[in-house]
């Protein structure tokens, strides 16, 4: 029990009380110096000593507050958190801890529904939600820091090399000029040359134009993007051609399950099932020249019946099999963009709650924020490929293994 401190079990039932009063004329500052105490208690314990206190059991010192609202029935209590210099402290029974994702959906809803924007959706989640009565003013204190953390994400520079990059895009609706449109949220996953993976851009345009690839790309590069080998992606044109023009020097992977999807359509209904089985063995083969073998072979077999199948397959057998030039233990990562496609349908489980939203930067504002919070999993987590394996990757000149601006 902290020094000078009151019982915490009298200031528990104290706080609860106040928690539950009718009468607003309260004294707000009382319950936030119960707050503060209670706190302080929960920190002297959790560290063995009190402020300022000498002890052998003190694990830890202080190190100032960071401030924190909490909403109640006689307002806003303004209360200061404390921080230890190692280890964190945080009181769960207190405040509710909210990710940052949560709180950015929370904002979404209420700008789209004070902006008399929203949709049906929309106005039942603020019912359920309970943010009736919420003003612009609010609403606009709250997005402000979610929007300077989700810049300071997507702007911070990149350090070191990348040798791995996987691109994709989702459609969210977003409401412009009056209407409904569908826009092209892309995002780039990258490994490190330590083997760690990172989200490395996001960014939101009309549509998945070679321009705005182009665009997008160069960014990547201004922030510090360099040593890319291989950039994994689906076929689209534009993307292509970007790839080529400013990534000078990076091999190209085609998604196989794009690809997979794309050749299927070319094949009777009946016959789809038996010619994937087929196409799959070229990914099992033991080297590149086995597999670029094993794809002459069936090649000749779909020219058989189904010749628009069988060229498709032929033109594509490069870039199926640019993955092959990289350490084996990696190829079934490097063949799709699969890892980034999952990332994706969360993105799209989480705007969907949305439906339509009522500007770009609350779309930027949510996908963000989900991306930083598996950013920041991701960092703390295992790495995506072994340090040693990542030794293996074979050392390139910068002339052509280092991405730069296209000329």
């Amino acid at each position: 029990m902290a020094k000078n401190s009151i019982p915490r079990t009298m200031l528990k039932n104290l706080l609860d009380q106040l928690r539950l009063t009718e009468d607003v004329d309260v004294l707000r500052e009382t319950a936030e110096w119960m707050a503060q105490q209670l706190m302080e208690t929960d920190v002297t314990e959790q560290i063995g000593a009190a402020r300022f206190e000498r002890t052998d059991k003190r694990t830890t010192q202080r190190n100032g507050t960071r401030s924190r609202s909490f909403s109640t029935r006689l307002g806003e209590l303004e209360l200061e958190i404390p921080k230890l210099r190692q280890g964190s402290y945080y009181p769960e029974w207190l405040l509710e801890r909210q990710k940052s994702a949560e709180r950015a959906l929370t904002s979404v809803v209420m700008e789209a529904y004070v902006n008399g924007v929203s949709t049906r959706k929309v106005d039942r989640l603020v019912t359920e939600m309970g943010l009736e009565g919420m003003d612009k003013s609010a609403v606009s204190r709250i997005n402000k820091g979610l929007d300077e953390r989700v810049a300071a994400f997507r702007d911070r520079p990149l350090d070191g090399s990348y040798p791995y990059l996987w691109l994709d895009a989702t459609f969210p609706k977003v409401r412009e000029d009056g209407r409904v449109q569908s826009t092209a949220l892309v995002v780039a996953m990258a490994v490190r040359a330590d083997g760690h993976r990172e989200i490395i851009g996001l960014a939101l345009g009309a549509s998945e134009t070679e321009a705005f690839w182009r665009e997008f790309l160069r960014g990547l590069i201004e922030r510090g993007l360099e040593g890319v080998q291989l950039v994994v992606s689906d076929a689209h044109r534009g993307l292509q051609n970007a790839i080529d023009g400013v990534l000078t020097g990076a091999m190209w992977q085609r998604c196989r399950t794009h690809f997979m999807r794309d050749i299927l359509t070319h094949v009777p209904k009946s016959a789809q099932d038996m010619v994937a089985d087929e196409i799959r063995t070229i990914f099992e083969q033991p080297s590149f020249e086995d597999a670029r073998a094993q794809t002459a072979r069936i090649v000749t077999a779909l020219r058989k019946r189904y010749e628009k199948a069988a060229d498709i397959l032929q033109d594509a057998m490069h870039d199926l099999l640019a993955h092959m030039h990289f350490p084996r233990s990696h190829w079934r990562r490097l063949r799709s963009t699969n890892p980034l496609e999952r990332l994706n349908k969360e993105i799209k489980r989480r705007f969907n709650v949305v439906g339509i939203f009522p500007n770009r930067d609350a779309t930027i504002r949510l996908g963000g924020a989900l991306l930083l919070e598996q950013h920041e999993e991701w960092l703390a987590g295992r790495r995506y490929f072994s340090e040693q394996s990542m030794e293996h990757l074979s050392e390139k000149s910068d002339d052509s293994g280092k991405a730069t601006k296209a000329a």
